[in-house]
C-alpha cells in the first residue's frame, strides 16, 4: 500500500483536483467529514498540516507527499523532490510599507525587525545581504505587523498581491518562487519504486 500525505487548507483542494484529473481516486469521505485518513485503490491518504507533510515523508509514515516549495525551503527536511506539480503557485517576498522607501528601512544601519512565519528563509536572505535583523515569528496575519508598528517589514508568500495592497504594503524583493512539489521518502523510492513511478507518470500525463 502506498501512503500519500496531503496538506490541509487552501492547497488540498488543488491537490485533490490534480489527482482526480490524473485518474487517481481519492477517498471522498475525507472531504465530507473530519477524518484525516482514508484508503482507496490500495492507497492510504493522510491529511496533515502543510509544514508537517515533509516530516511524515522523511520518517516514512508516508511514502510520498504533496507540499509547497516554501515549506521545503523553510523546514529543510531530508526528502527527495520528485516533481513540480505546477499548482499552488506563489512567491516568497520581502514587503515594505508604501509610505517608506527602501533606503529609509534597510540602509540606516539599524537592526530591522522582520515579521514572518518563515524565519529560516528570512534569516538566510538578509544574512546574504549583510543586513542585521530581529525575527518576529508570527503564525498568521503577517501583513498586520508593519501597520501596527510591531515590525518594519515582512517576509511572506504572495499570489495575487491583493492582501499586500489592501494593507498598504508593496513587494521590495522576491526571495523565491514556490509551487507544490511531489516529494518522496528516500527508502520508499527503492522499496516501492514501481508504485511511485506509476503515480508520478499519471500526474505528469494529467
Amino acid at each position: 500500500m502506498l501512503a500519500i500525505a496531503l496538506p490541509s487548507g487552501r492547497l488540498m483542494e488543488e491537490c485533490v483536483k490534480l489527482l482526480e484529473n490524473s485518474g487517481i481516486s481519492f477517498p471522498k469521505e475525507i472531504l465530507e467529514s473530519r477524518r484525516l485518513s482514508g484508503i482507496i485503490d490500495n492507497k492510504k491518504f493522510l491529511i496533515c498540516k502543510p509544514k508537517d507533510v515533509p516530516i511524515y515523508v522523511e520518517y516514512g509514515t508516508a511514502d510520498i507527499g504533496m507540499v509547497g516549495k516554501d515549506i521545503l525551503l523553510e523546514e529543510n527536511t531530508q526528502v527527495y523532490e520528485l516533481y513540480d506539480l505546477g499548482i499552488g503557485r506563489c512567491r516568497i517576498v520581502v514587503a515594505i510599507p508604501n509610505s517608506l522607501e527602501p533606503e529609509e528601512i534597510f540602509f540606516r544601519g539599524d537592526i530591522i525587525r522582520v515579521a514572518t512565519k518563515y524565519p529560516r528563509i528570512a534569516r538566510d536572505f538578509f544574512n546574504r545581504r549583510g543586513i542585521s535583523i530581529e525575527i518576529l515569528n508570527l503564525s498568521g496575519s503577517i501583513e498586520l505587523a508593519p501597520v501596527t508598528g510591531i515590525a518594519d517589514v515582512i517576509v511572506d508568500i504572495v499570489s495575487t498581491g491583493r492582501t499586500l495592497k489592501e494593507n498598504n504594503l508593496r513587494v521590495w524583493e522576491e526571495i523565491a518562487y514556490s509551487s507544490a512539489r511531489l516529494i518522496a521518502n528516500r527508502a520508499s523510492l527503492h522499496i516501492k519504486a514501481d508504485e511511485i513511478e506509476d503515480l508520478l507518470n499519471k500526474l505528469k500525463r494529467g
